[in-house]
């Protein structure tokens, strides 16, 4: 039951992800109170999981890779406010055989970037995903998924 995507989480952020294109995908989320940390403000762990999430999806362009996290940078430019639709933006920028990186913004309402980050993902194959996903009593189908953005 994944914090950020999964639908059937009463604490999750319920995002949606969009294919922009074989190496970007979007994120759409309107944070509820309980993604509160000081008043007003969306929670920085809460952000930096919804942009690892974001990154970490920009590789389905090859639908048969995923990627598990190494590393993660973020670079908080200006408070994230709750209340409002918030996108998220990552890019693939780089892919070897074992490794691909990625890069993000998340972009406030107003179309201002509030954060920008980093990731590092080590490849793991979808097939082993789906094993693991079965082997822990999850239905696949509705922790994986993106579609085509509507925009």
């Amino acid at each position: 039951m994944c914090f950020v995507c999964g639908v059937e989480n009463p604490a999750g952020l319920h995002a949606h992800f969009y294919q922009i294109d074989e190496s970007a995908c979007v994120a759409r989320f309107l944070p509820a109170d309980h993604h509160q940390g000081y008043p007003s403000r969306v929670h920085g762990g809460v952000i930096a999981s919804i942009m690892d999430e974001t990154m970490g999806r920009a590789v389905w362009g090859d639908a048969k890779t995923w990627g598990v996290t190494a590393e993660l940078t973020l670079k908080y430019k200006l408070p994230v406010p709750m209340g409002e639709m918030l996108t998220v933006v990552g890019r693939l920028t780089r892919d070897t055989r074992r490794v691909f990186e990625a890069e993000g913004e998340l972009l406030t309402a107003d179309g201002r970037v509030a954060v920008v980050a980093h990731g590092k993902y080590i490849k793991i194959p979808l097939e082993r995903i789906l094993k693991e996903t079965a082997a822990a009593g999850l239905d696949p189908d509705l922790e994986l998924f993106i579609i085509p953005d509507p925009e």
